[in-house]
This record gives structure tokens, C-alpha cells and sequence, in this order.
């Protein structure tokens, strides 16, 4: 045990000495935590920069919803896939997620395609139509602005907000 140890202390030192006066720590802010450099490795950037892709290969201005559900975010994320075959199946996903509350999870797509959806059909303040959907794993409401396709989504375990009212919400916050 004895000689272990000295060996063991010079290991240290000399990984002290090969990399020099920097300190390394588990928690360090000048690290990208995972959660961040996660959603950049499968193709999500910033909001700006996804609705500018979405917005140049589209030909179109992407209005988002001036309001959000009255959910806490830590994050928020967006991304632009680009179907090389059809461009009217390009899509534009937008994410705000909470880092410690799992549950909670905002979704908006963007499209340039519609796709039908079968629910009960809301009206919303400016005449137009949407209709809201119960999925097994999240409330949806599907609406269609300024020529574009527009589906929004929250987890069904978020909150105990009433999910048809917020997403309505959200859609007339469109304009």
C-alpha cells in the first residue's frame, strides 16, 4: 500500500502538470451541459435561425404566436427539415421544454402542406377554423394562418392548465 500511493500521487501530478493551470469541473459553465449539445446534435438551432431557413426555402413569413402557454420553460429550441421531393412537406418545428419539469412541452409546426385532422372544430376570433385533438400523449390544435399550416401541441401531463383554452389562445395570438 505503501508504494501504491506515491505512484498514485505522481499519476496526479503529472496530470496536473500536463494540462497546465486549468481546472476542470463536473458543473463548469464553459461546458455545453447535454441537454444543449443533445438538441444541436439531431438539428436544432435557435428559434431566429430555424423560421429564417424555414421562411427562405418557403417563400413565405412565418408568424409565430405572440403567446405561449403559461407553462415554465428553460429552453426553447427550433429546427427546419427540408424535404427534398416535395417541398410542401417541408416542416418547421419549434420546442419549449423545461429541463427539470420533463412534462412540460410546448410544441408548434409549421407546414406549408395541409394535412386533415379529425377533432372538434373551435372558431376562432377571426373567423377561421381549427380543430382540437386529444392524442395519447399530447393535446393538439391544428389552424391554418397566412397560407400556412400551423399545429400546436401540449404534453398531456403539463399542467393542470385547461389545454383547448391555452392552445386556442395560442392560435388567436396568431396574426
Amino acid at each position: 500500500m505503501k508504494k501504491i500511493f506515491p505512484l498514485l500521487l505522481l499519476f496526479v501530478m503529472g496530470f496536473t502538470i500536463e494540462t497546465g493551470d486549468e481546472k476542470v469541473f463536473a458543473n463548469s459553465k464553459e461546458t455545453t451541459p447535454y441537454y444543449e449539445d443533445h438538441s444541436v446534435r439531431v438539428g436544432y438551432k435557435t428559434v431566429d435561425e430555424a423560421v429564417s431557413e424555414f421562411e427562405k426555402n418557403c417563400d413565405c413569413v412565418v408568424k409565430l404566436p405572440a403567446m405561449i402557454p403559461d407553462l415554465k420553460f428553460t429552453h426553447e429550441f427550433g429546427a427546419y427539415y427540408k424535404d427534398h421531393k416535395d417541398r410542401q412537406k417541408d416542416l418547421l418545428q419549434i420546442r419549449f421544454v423545461n429541463r427539470e419539469q420533463k412534462n412540460n412541452i410546448f410544441k408548434i409546426d409549421v407546414r406549408p402542406s395541409k394535412v386533415s385532422y379529425e377533432g372538434k372544430e373551435y372558431t376562432l376570433q377571426d373567423g377561421s377554423k381549427g380543430i382540437y385533438v386529444e392524442h395519447h400523449i399530447f393535446h393538439v390544435f391544428v389552424f391554418e394562418k397566412n397560407n400556412l399550416q400551423y399545429i400546436v401541441r401540449i404534453d398531456k401531463n403539463a399542467s393542470d392548465i385547461d389545454p383547448s383554452k391555452a392552445l386556442m389562445d395560442v392560435a388567436n395570438s396568431v396574426n
